[in-house]
């Protein structure tokens, strides 16, 4: 049976290709999820699609043992039962991998839980095995670049950092922008005497569709049910100049800091669309960051 719909997950480093005569490291971590062990002999026995199968089984978050346990009923000699393991935990790398891989090789926890399982499989079980060349590769591959930031993926690429393991609790935030402009938008807006209509209650409108809508906007930014939106806008005449400040609420596992800023620049974006017909040298900003709260990290105000 084979399984079209999961990907197949090889490392550059464990030196197998697509055509599988070895067996790569995924398909080990679905055999040892299962409590079985192949023989390389019985390995090549299987059909093309059936050892892809395995592999596909192995290759995702959770380790599908369905597939497995029908693709491999054909090997030849059967699979041996053994001991069945488990993924090592997400909270921290397992003692013997961080002792294997020394001090110059960072593995901070936070960065370990932003691992994908089968990549924390990987190293963990190439760690085992006492071979460092192979180790120090595997890290370069599966790390590389994301020792220094729980963004960035092997060789430069990025990722959404895993928050599941993160306890939900009350997070809010505040951000503001301005628009300044000439006497003459500014005029426009307080008498409600533009093309498009009421331009601060159409810019508040936008602000809190923007909020809800960050994560479509801004790679990398998890999608939030927000609790609580709001935005203010304030005219301040001498600056010739519309004040706009939001406030973002969720009880999540992650802040909320660019839903606010994320509101904060739409709601003057609009304030612009509506008004530049009188003013195409309106200045949009500073846009930033006021306060937030809530989470492990420390709460910030401006």
């Amino acid at each position: 049976m084979m399984v079209r719909s999961r990907p197949v997950k090889l490392y550059r480093f464990d030196g197998v290709d697509d055509g599988l005569e070895l067996v790569p490291l995924a398909a080990r971590r679905a055999l040892d999820r299962a409590g079985l062990k192949l023989s390389l002999d019985a390995w090549q026995s299987l059909p093309a699609a059936q050892r892809r199968s395995i592999v596909q089984a192995g290759s995702g978050t959770e380790v599908q043992l369905d597939p497995l346990q029908l693709a491999i009923a054909l090997a030849d000699p059967p699979a041996k039962r053994v001991d069945a393991a488990a993924d090592p935990p997400e909270d921290a790398p397992p003692a013997q991998l961080v002792d294997a891989l020394g001090p110059e090789r960072a593995l901070p926890p936070a960065l370990w839980a932003a691992l994908t399982p089968l990549d924390r499989y990987v190293l963990a079980k190439v760690a085992s095995r006492g071979r460092p060349g192979r180790l120090e590769k595997a890290y370069a591959e599966i790390v590389g670049h994301s020792a220094s930031s729980t963004h960035v993926a092997p060789e430069g690429g990025v990722r959404m950092v895993d928050v599941k393991q993160k306890t939900p609790s009350q997070r809010r935030a505040v951000a503001e922008s301005r628009v300044t402009m000439n006497g003459d938008a500014l005029r426009r807006l307080q008498l409600h005497d533009t093309p498009k209509g009421d331009v601060l209650a159409t810019a508040r409108v936008a602000g809190i569709m923007a909020a809800k809508r960050t994560s479509d906007m801004i790679p990398l930014c998890h999608p939030l049910a927000l609790t609580h939106v709001t935005i203010d806008l304030d005219v301040i005449e001498t600056a010739q100049a519309v004040r706009i400040r939001s406030t973002v609420e969720t009880t999540d596992r992650t802040g909320v800091e660019m839903e606010a800023l994320t509101a904060a620049s739409v709601a003057a974006l609009t304030v612009y669309d509506m008004l530049k017909a009188f003013d195409r040298g309106m200045e949009i900003g500073p846009t930033r960051l006021v306060e937030k709260s809530g989470g492990r990290s420390r709460e910030y105000q401006r």
